[in-house]
């Protein structure tokens, strides 16, 4: 991904912290970031933030989302109801790069409970960097496609 790519950005007051700090390394890099609230902890829903990061994406407002909450569960399925996109819920480096490679996601959830900032800027950092494979792992995103026009 290039710098000068479009990332949106949402989560509620479970995600507010992390969601915050991703936002300021992302600008700091010089990505050209939107965040889609929540703007402060005040209790709120995961969906009034998810949902509206994930329908920018599927509708190439933006390259890439991410989404957080406290575990990042309720933001990944969400997110995953809309058409177009592939959130993969990740706490780990190595699902970060797979996820890319294998899965093509262009939303990246997480959950500020389970993960540090320090671990979240890395994960974040490699998804960012990793491109999809394509060769077998095109066929299977397909598929899923496939699934999306029947529903």
């Amino acid at each position: 991904m290039t710098k000068s790519e479009k990332i949106a950005i949402g989560g509620d007051h479970g995600g507010f912290e992390l969601k915050e700090f991703i936002k300021n390394h992302l600008e700091h890099q010089g990505y050209q970031v939107e965040d889609f609230g929540t703007y402060d902890k005040s209790s709120c829903d995961y969906p009034d933030f998810a949902y509206p990061v994930a329908k920018a994406v599927a509708e190439h407002k933006f390259d890439k989302g991410i989404v957080i909450c406290g575990t990042g569960i309720g933001v990944s399925i969400v997110a995953n109801k809309v058409k177009g996109v592939r959130c993969g819920l990740v706490h780990d480096c190595f699902s970060a790069k797979a996820t890319r490679q294998h899965n093509d996601t262009n939303v990246l959830a997480m959950g500020e409970r389970v993960v540090g900032k320090g671990l979240a800027q890395e994960i974040v950092d490699i998804w960012l960097h990793t491109e999809f494979e394509g060769g077998r792992h095109k066929k299977r995103v397909d598929k899923i496609k496939e699934v999306e026009k029947e529903n």
